[in-house]
C-alpha cells in the first residue's frame, strides 16, 4: 500500500496549476490557479499531489503545467 507513505516520499517534480475549470468534478475547493504543487506520484492520466487540504489527491494532467 504505497499510497499510505506518499506524503513522506521524495517529490518527483513541481507543477503549476493552470485552471480549475472542471467538466465533471469540483476541484476549485482543493486547487488554486497559479499555485505550485509537489508531485508525489504520476500515472499516464493523473498526477498525485498534496493539495490545498494537505492531503494527497489525484488530479487529471490537464489542470497543470510543468515548471
Amino acid at each position: 500500500m504505497i499510497h499510505l507513505n506518499w506524503t513522506e516520499t521524495e517529490t518527483i517534480k513541481q507543477l503549476k496549476c493552470r485552471h480549475v475549470n472542471a467538466k465533471k468534478y469540483q476541484v476549485n475547493n482543493v486547487l488554486t490557479p497559479g499555485e505550485v504543487y509537489d508531485v508525489k506520484n504520476e500515472t499516464e492520466e493523473f498526477y498525485f499531489i498534496i493539495d490545498d487540504t494537505g492531503k494527497i489527491g489525484g488530479f487529471e494532467k490537464y489542470y497543470f503545467e510543468e515548471l
